[in-house]
Formats: C-alpha cells, sequence, structure tokens
C-alpha cells in the first residue's frame, strides 16, 4: 500500500500543476489559433491517459509553447478540421517509433539544434504575440510578424485601446518577473495563475475595453476529424508537418525527461516506453480534434518542486482540468487576450537561450553557429525546413571537425646531390573536405627532390582523397634523364590507379 504521506503529497503537488496548466493550456490555445477549450482538452489527455502510462514517472504532458507556431501554420493552411487528422497520425507514428525501440535515438540529436529549435519557436512565437498584446491580428508569420513590428508600435501608440490592452499584457509580464521573488506568495500561487488572474480583476473592476477569450463550449470545441480530413493528408505539405509533430513532440519530451530525471532520486525514465506514452495521447488528442502534446519542462519541474512523488499526482491534475472545463466554461470568457499574450511572450523570452550564448561562442564556436543558423531558418522558412537546415549543419560541422588530417615533413633541411629523399607522412582522417588544404601543402614541397609520401598513418581515406594524391604522384614523375619521383605508400584505402576507371 502506498504511504499516506505519499498520498497527500501527489494531492497537493497535483493542485499546484493544474494551477500552472490552466493559463498555459488556454494560452497555447489562442495562440495556436484554435479554441480555447482544445486547450484544457489536451492537457486532460495529457493528465489522465499519458499521465497513468509507463515511461517517466514524474513528467507533465499537455499542449506547449513549443508547438504553437507549427500548430498555427498548420490550421492555416489545412483548416482546424484537418488538424486532429493530422495530430492522430503523428502519434501513430510515435507509438511506432516506440515500439521499435527508437526512443534511445532521440538523445542523439544535436542539443544545439534543439536549442536552435527553441529559440526560432521562442522568436517567431513573441512576433507573433506581440500583436495580441495590441489587440490586433498578426499579418503572417515568420518574417512577416517582425517585418511588421514598426508599424505595429506606430499604431499602437495612437490608439488608445490597443495602448489599453498592451498596458494590460506588459502588467501581466512583469507580474510574472517579479511574483516569483515573493516567495511565500509564490509558494501557495504560481505566476502564471496570479498573473492572469490579477490582469482578469484589473480588467474587470475598471472596465477596460479590452478582447477576451470566446467561449463555445467544450462539447463543441471538439470535433473529431472526418474521412475528408484524412484524405487531405495525401500532399507532401501534409506529410511534412505530421513528421514535424511527431518529431519534434517527440524530441521535446525526451529532452524534457532527460532533464526531469535531474530532478529526482526517483525512477529513471524508459525513453521507448514515454515515446509510446506520448504517441498514445497524441493519437487520442487527434481523434478528438485537440492540440498535439508533449511533456512540458515547465509543468514537469513545478510537479517535482511541489513534492510529487508518483505518477498520480499528474493523473489527478488531468482531473481537476477536466473537473474545471466541465463545470467552469464560463470562467475563460473573462480572461483577456492580452493577458495570455503577456504569459506566452514571456515564455518565448525564455525558450532563446540569451544567457549561454557568450559563454558557447567562446568555448564552441561551431555549436554557436549552428544554433543561430536553425533559429534564423525557423524564422525565415517554417518550422520543419529550418530543423532539417539545422540538422545539415550540425552534420556539416560534426564532418568537418572529424576530418582532421595533417603532413608531418621531415628530410627537407637536406641539400646537395645526395640529399635523401623528402619524406611526408599523412596523419588523422582525409575526407574531401581537407582536400585543398593537403593538395596546398604537397604543393609547396620544393620541386627539385624526390617525395616519398606514406599514408599508412591516416585513419580513413576517402575515394577523393585517394584519387587525388594519385594524380598528384603521377604529375610528380616527367619524362627526362633525372625525373623527379613522388613515391607513395598506400593506407588502408589503397589509391586508383592513374587511368582506372572504377566500376
Amino acid at each position: 500500500m502506498r504511504k499516506s504521506t505519499d498520498i497527500r503529497a501527489d494531492f497537493t503537488a497535483s493542485l499546484v500543476v493544474f494551477l500552472v496548466a490552466v493559463p498555459l493550456c488556454v494560452g497555447v490555445a489562442v495562440a495556436s489559433g484554435v479554441p480555447a477549450e482544445l486547450g484544457l482538452v489536451t492537457g486532460i489527455v495529457g493528465g489522465l491517459l499519458t499521465g497513468f502510462l509507463p515511461g517517466s514517472s514524474l513528467q507533465v504532458s499537455g499542449p506547449a509553447a513549443g508547438l504553437t507556431v507549427l500548430v498555427y501554420e498548420a490550421v492555416e493552411e489545412f483548416g482546424l478540421s484537418t488538424l486532429g487528422a493530422l495530430v492522430l497520425v503523428a502519434g501513430v507514428l510515435q507509438v511506432a517509433m516506440g515500439a521499435l525501440r527508437l526512443g534511445r535515438w532521440f538523445r542523439a540529436i544535436s542539443v544545439a539544434v534543439v536549442q536552435g529549435m527553441l529559440a526560432g519557436i521562442g522568436l517567431v512565437l513573441i512576433a507573433g504575440q506581440l500583436y495580441a498584446l495590441t489587440d490586433t491580428r498578426p499579418p503572417g508569420t515568420g518574417l512577416a510578424n517582425l517585418g511588421g513590428l514598426p508599424e505595429l508600435a506606430s499604431d499602437t501608440i495612437w490608439s488608445d485601446q490597443a495602448l489599453t490592452a498592451s498596458a494590460v499584457g506588459v502588467g501581466t509580464i512583469a507580474v510574472l518577473v517579479l511574483w516569483p521573488r515573493w516567495k511565500r506568495a509564490a509558494r501557495v500561487l504560481p505566476a502564471p495563475l496570479a498573473a492572469v488572474a490579477l490582469a482578469t480583476v484589473t480588467v474587470a473592476v475598471l472596465g477596460l475595453p479590452v478582447a477576451r477569450v470566446e467561449v463555445t463550449g467544450l462539447l463543441s470545441a471538439v470535433q473529431p476529424p472526418g474521412g475528408a480530413d484524412f484524405g487531405r493528408l495525401a500532399g507532401v505539405g501534409a506529410v511534412g508537418t505530421v513528421l514535424a509533430f511527431a518529431l519534434i513532440a517527440s524530441a521535446e519530451s525526451l529532452f524534457s525527461a532527460a532533464a526531469v530525471d535531474r530532478l529526482h532520486d526517483g525512477p529513471r525514465t524508459d525513453y521507448d516506453k514515454e515515446l509510446m506514452a506520448q504517441g498514445a495521447g497524441n493519437a487520442v488528442c487527434g481523434l478528438l480534434g485537440a492540440l498535439p502534446m508533449t511533456a512540458v519542462i515547465v509543468r514537469s519541474s513545478a510537479n517535482v518542486r511541489a513534492g510529487a512523488r508518483t505518477k498520480a499526482s499528474r493523473v489527478l491534475h488531468g482531473a481537476w482540468l477536466l473537473l474545471f472545463a466541465a463545470a467552469f466554461p464560463a470562467a475563460l470568457g473573462v480572461v483577456p487576450l492580452a493577458a495570455l499574450a503577456g504569459v506566452l511572450v514571456h515564455a518565448g523570452c525564455k525558450l532563446i537561450p540569451v544567457r549561454d550564448m557568450v559563454p558557447l561562442w567562446r568555448e564552441h564556436r561551431g555549436e554557436a553557429v549552428v544554433l543561430m543558423g536553425t533559429a534564423v531558418a525557423i524564422v525565415v522558412t517554417n518550422m520543419f525546413e529550418g530543423v532539417l537546415i539545422g540538422l545539415l549543419m550540425a552534420v556539416a560541422k560534426s564532418a568537418w571537425e572529424t576530418s582532421h588530417a595533417h603532413l608531418e615533413v621531415s628530410g627537407l633541411e637536406d641539400c646537395g646531390p645526395e640529399a635523401a629523399p623528402v619524406r611526408v607522412r599523412a596523419l588523422g582522417n582525409a575526407t574531401f573536405l581537407r582536400l585543398p588544404k593537403l593538395l596546398d601543402q604537397l604543393e609547396a614541397l620544393p620541386h627539385d627532390r624526390d617525395v616519398i609520401l606514406d599514408l599508412s598513418g591516416l585513419r580513413h581515406l576517402d575515394r577523393a582523397c585517394a584519387a587525388a594524391l594519385g594524380n598528384w604522384a603521377e604529375r610528380r614523375r616527367p619524362a627526362g634523364p633525372d625525373p623527379v619521383a613522388a613515391t607513395v605508400t598506400p593506407a588502408a584505402t589503397p589509391l586508383p590507379q592513374p587511368g582506372h576507371k572504377g566500376r
């Protein structure tokens, strides 16, 4: 039997996570361009279903700011009714990846790419929510939103309603920043709920003319996908969106699991089971037409800090969300949109690793370039293409760093007709990436001396390098009474003979 202390700890932690989850679920839904209730539906499934399944014992799942941009783009392109089909297929794909034991491979993804992905999401999220902060509709996504910020600032100055809404949003951000410093109050009421509650009360008391969340009702918001919605998945764009949902949600969940494991001494995460649990949750969310879910580090860390002992805390948090959505749906209608925008602007800022950039640039410049390149690519293109560009940059960086090859030259100091040949020993990994440098060094050798090129010290010699070095040796054998020779000692990969054509 469970200890009574565990039951009390899990009950208390579930209430804390519930209070953190409510404004985030609603805010992510509104920012994604879907009814606010769908964010609560995803949070409920994340608690009652994913929270009950094996995998990670203490991390909490629900709608995440990290997928907001991708969901918004999907809804704009395919429509709200097709969102459920996209999420359902992505969830099935996650279950399949977990069953094939691919969960551990997500740990091989470059940390710089993941940080760059989150930074790019943060930038796009902030740019879009700055419009919501003034009760204005954003012009588009990515670059369009960033490019329109000067005009937004100009229009806001001359609009009383926009100034009022922005004051509510900025005040919400200020509470989010300052509330945790009041430790006694922060232990009772989480900062996101405190900020949204204060903004809501202020707007209601003063009667401020700002936009509020539109409430359609829980049952009205749930729209299971139909046959026509699944038919829209045949296009290339839809397939790319499904892959992006599955891969990004999986990576974010498993990276969150690794972070949560460092916060407690309980059972460690089984990555394959956790991946299957996330997939099962997304499949159910897809059937309900709701938002995709991931494990959310904000809620998970709040769960651990609140003293949770078992998975019961996250299951109970889902029950509280269901009770709130069923009993108090009208409560959402009094929440100002500017307050939720402030919550997401604050969340977007936390996704950008500003403090880590300077030390990362000093110690691992290549990683910093990959991080910034991924973030810029996401802003300029979209989520899926940006992540692919980041992965290609990470692969190219790794290939460049591992293809170290250098030449050790001896015998240059000898001179005269009886001088011994110049000996050149190649070491490292000779790939086409290092070929220009190697050839420049070889061409700089004296042309009136014999050269012995020893390749036996190479750990790897690719075909491009082998062919180029063979051609260089052939050019060092001119016709004449006293030819100057270049002798090559073979490496593990034999040099092709001049004029030989490979199959």
